[in-house]
């Protein structure tokens, strides 16, 4: 299947995770294809020492675990996977079908080296790092993410102190049966609680609620949530945009907080503009942090990011006290 694609080059073939070790760093190849599930050292264990060799070196994992052992894929991510294919959401007898999904992520990433090395910023290049939050000032904080956000959101939430006075909202681009194991891996790991956002769900400080894969999170004037298919036409579901807007309009002007954190594509520009044109806290990950890039990119573009921090002082926001 890779081979079929001209511009692919398949440069090493391991069936093992010893073998795979031994010939990437002689191979130097610009990508890896990893399966969880390996005779020997498992995916895993291949991956963590991967990181630890080529840091940089892109790596997608390939699991047929994903539903059934979601915490494996979400334990991929967080040793540093970018990206990873859910071989159950496939017919793995038709070709043509893994071809397109798994063709389409090495465009990407073979690519991926190059945009995350631009110099970016916000508005004049350069990162800020001695921000402080007065938190007693906000309702509400949504933070946005897609492509490489699990890992980053992770770094949050484990930063964030037990008495955070302002509830969370979380939007993360994930495939269906994903966000429920991904909230429980945070609840188990962060100071305050972290639920799969249900219907009617309410806003209370020391809870974040991540947005379900499939549906739309909004936020309603009653400070509770509501789960929605609409609108239908958005690229993802949830989609940080709609989540945004919806919660600038139920809290109102200057209560609002957003965080964009990395991602691939422009979800929550129009959202993180809409929060700075009504006098909210707007602060996007910096793009020497991401591991794509291209959403605060964008939301730096479209005029809606305050302020631009790395990933490390971003986490630190979320520690008391920061007045």
């Amino acid at each position: 299947m890779l081979s079929s694609d001209p511009e692919v080059t398949v440069i090493g073939e391991a069936s093992r995770g010893e073998e795979a070790l031994e010939m990437i760093p002689r191979c130097r190849p610009d990508l890896v294809t990893l399966d969880i599930d390996l005779p020997g050292i498992d995916g895993i264990a291949t991956l963590m020492e991967l990181r630890r060799m080529l840091p940089r070196l892109p790596v997608i994992m390939m699991s047929a675990l994903a539903q059934e052992g979601a915490d494996v894929t979400l334990d991929a991510l967080s040793a540093g996977a970018v990206d990873f294919i859910d071989k159950n959401q496939l017919n793995m007898m038709d070709f043509r079908q893994v071809s397109t999904e798994l063709l389409g992520k090495i465009r990407v990433w073979s690519n991926g080296a190059k945009v995350r090395l631009q110099p970016g910023g916000n508005g004049n290049g350069a990162a800020t790092t001695d921000l402080k939050v007065d938190w007693q000032r906000y309702d509400l904080c949504v933070i946005g993410a897609s492509t490489g956000g699990p890992a980053a959101i992770e770094k949050v939430l484990t930063s964030t102190s037990p008495d955070f006075p302002v509830p969370i909202v979380i939007v993360q681009h994930m495939p269906a049966g994903f966000t429920r194991p991904f909230a429980e891996r945070l609840d188990s790991m962060s100071p305050l609680t972290v639920q799969e956002a249900a219907q009617g769900d309410e806003l209370i400080p020391g809870r974040v609620l991540i947005a379900r894969s499939g549906r739309h999170l909004k936020v309603v004037t009653d400070r509770t949530v509501r789960l929605s298919r609409q609108p239908a036409d958005t690229p993802h579901r949830p989609s940080i945009d709609v989540t945004m807007y919806s919660a600038v309009c139920a809290v109102g002007e200057s209560r609002m907080a957003g965080f964009l954190l990395t991602g691939m594509g422009d979800d929550g520009a129009e959202g993180m503009y809409a929060i700075h044109r009504n006098g909210g806290l707007t602060i996007a990950e910096h793009e020497d942090s991401c591991i794509v890039p291209g959403m605060p990119r964008m939301a730096c573009k479209r005029g809606g990011v305050e302020h631009s921090l790395p990933l490390e002082a971003i986490a630190s926001l979320f520690r008391l006290p920061v007045v």
